[in-house]
Order: structure tokens, then C-alpha cells, then sequence
């Protein structure tokens, strides 16, 4: 069986989070960079939920890049950060441990730039093991446009699986049945994914009659779906 026909799972992916941080998202032109703070931030709240093994690389943090995102720590307060010279992770020991130690094939990568540090990373790991790679397109950003989607058809053409922050927490989900990340789910869609969130917000307090955010704590709600 062809294992990328094997959907995401909290038990065969891992996430690797590149370089958010302010002097690389400075660069970025393809993608609003709110946008793309706010899709990141999902995407790893949405990877806590689920108990995903999350790696975080940086780069040159007090010589040129800055910080990780605040959002992001706060996310994973805990987590170390794997600090590099390299643009590309996958040439630094301590990435490559870190994902080996995970135990997981699939990689599911967020990072600036898409057509640099994300495609030299995917190329690399791909080429040296039997990583899969999935590819958070709105959760990484290039400095142009077209940057970004030559970067993307580049990777794409040789195997990388090209994917979008909720595509990946919902593909985590799977089943609304699935009570016990239910909530923490709806949480995640109401805070980051717009038009869907006001509508979850709609069909909780129009339809499920719940006053507030904070009153549908612990409540058992009929699903709503995606």
C-alpha cells in the first residue's frame, strides 16, 4: 500500500515548526503576515491537542532573526529550541535527532521561507530517509508570491504533500465522535478559522441556545461539522 494514501493520524505525525520569528516573517510577501501568525498559532494549538511530538528550529536568533513568536511559546512553553547557523534544518545534528526520537514518518512542516528553509529542509529529509513530508502551505510564508509557489510546485513534483493548517487538525480529528478533543477543536476553529468560527459561534448560540464562549464549558453539544 502506498503510505501516503494513509491519512494523518496523532499516532504517525509529527510537526516541525522553522524559523517563526520576526526578522524572517518581516521578509514575507506571499501571505498576509497576520494571516500567517494566526494559521502558525492554529496550527500548533491544534498539534497540542492532539499530543503531537512538535520540534522547534530557530536561526541566528540573536544576530539577525529575533525571537520565536511569543504565540508560539506560549503554546509550548516547555519545548526546547533548536538553534542553528544553517538555513537548512535538516543539516543540524540536533533537528535530526529530534525527529528520530519522535518515532513518526510523517512530518508535517510550517516554516519562513518557504523557498528556502522549508524546501531545502523537504528535499534534504527525503532524500536521506523515507520521511513523508507534509507541507502547511498557509502556515508558511516565501518573500514573493511566486516565491513561495515555485517553491511549492518544486517540492510537490518530487513528493512533498501540500497541505492547509485546518485541513491538518481536522484530518487529526477525523471523527466528531471523538469527545475528548471535540471541544479543544471547536475552541481552535472559533479563535483562527474565521468565516467557520462565526459560524460555530452561530450554531452554538442560535441553535444550542449557549449564552457565552465561556458557558458551553462541559456541555455535551451535537457536533458541528465541517
Amino acid at each position: 500500500m502506498n503510505s501516503k494514501l494513509e491519512l494523518l493520524t496523532p499516532a504517525n505525525s509529527q510537526l516541525i515548526l522553522i524559523d517563526h520569528q520576526p526578522q524572517m516573517a518581516f521578509g514575507v510577501q506571499s501571505i498576509d503576515r497576520q494571516v500567517l501568525k494566526n494559521n502558525t498559532v492554529a496550527l500548533a494549538k491544534s498539534a497540542k491537542i492532539f499530543g503531537i511530538p512538535t520540534t522547534i528550529t530557530t536561526v541566528e536568533t540573536e544576530s539577525f532573526s529575533g525571537q520565536t513568536y511569543p504565540e508560539l511559546l506560549d503554546v509550548f512553553p516547555d519545548a526546547p529550541l533548536l538553534e542553528r547557523t544553517s538555513m537548512n534544518s535538516w543539516d543540524d545534528r540536533k533537528v535530526r535527532d529530534a525527529l528520530a526520537a519522535n518515532g513518526r514518518k510523517k512530518i508535517v512542516v510550517s516554516g519562513l521561507w518557504t523557498e528556502v528553509c522549508n524546501l531545502s529542509f523537504a528535499l534534504s529529509a527525503m532524500a536521506d530517509t523515507d520521511y513523508e513530508i507534509y507541507m502547511v502551505s498557509d502556515a508558511s510564508g516565501g518573500t514573493s508570491k511566486e516565491a513561495h509557489d515555485m517553491a511549492m510546485m518544486r517540492m510537490v513534483q518530487v513528493g512533498v504533500i501540500p497541505v492547509t493548517w485546518q485541513q491538518v487538525m481536522l484530518e487529526w480529528q477525523r471523527d466528531w465522535g471523538k469527545r475528548d478533543t471535540y471541544d479543544a477543536v471547536m475552541n481552535v476553529v472559533r479563535e483562527h478559522s474565521g468565516a467557520y468560527g462565526m459560524g460555530v459561534d452561530y450554531a452554538y448560540t442560535m441553535v444550542h441556545k449557549v449564552a457565552s464562549r465561556s458557558s458551553h464549558a462541559g456541555q455535551t453539544l451535537a457536533p458541528v461539522a465541517a
